[in-house]
């Protein structure tokens, strides 16, 4: 039984996963239907944090528009997200940036990694 979940879970993921981490400022290129059309759409944001494994890993992205803090949790093998772009590294110490939630503007950010 556990050899046919882990044979369907094999073939759900992606071929190529582009590599970044927690700290980084990425563009995910999500897929967008609306009605029986379908667009691609950009979300730019610092990764907040990474988890699960195999074909259930998902990472959040957490951006600011509008003077609101906005998170979004993408799965990262999932067909809708096309793919992601990392504009820029990110040094931090931390798995998790659970903390950046209560910060706004130039305390908000991550130092670049050099």
């Amino acid at each position: 039984m556990n050899d046919i979940i882990k044979e369907i879970e094999q073939e759900q993921l992606k071929e190529t996963v582009d590599t970044f981490d927690v700290g980084d400022t990425v563009r995910v290129h999500g897929k967008i239907k609306e009605g029986n059309r379908e667009r691609i759409q950009i979300f730019e944001g610092t990764v907040v944090k990474r988890q699960g494994g195999s074909n259930r890993e998902t990472f959040t992205v957490r951006k600011t528009s509008g003077g609101i803090g906005v998170e979004k949790t993408w799965p990262l093998h999932s067909p809708n997200v096309e793919k992601i772009e990392v504009v820029r590294r990110g040094k931090v110490r931390r798995a998790k940036l659970n903390y950046l939630k209560g910060r706004v503007g130039k305390r908000a950010k991550v130092k670049e990694l050099r």
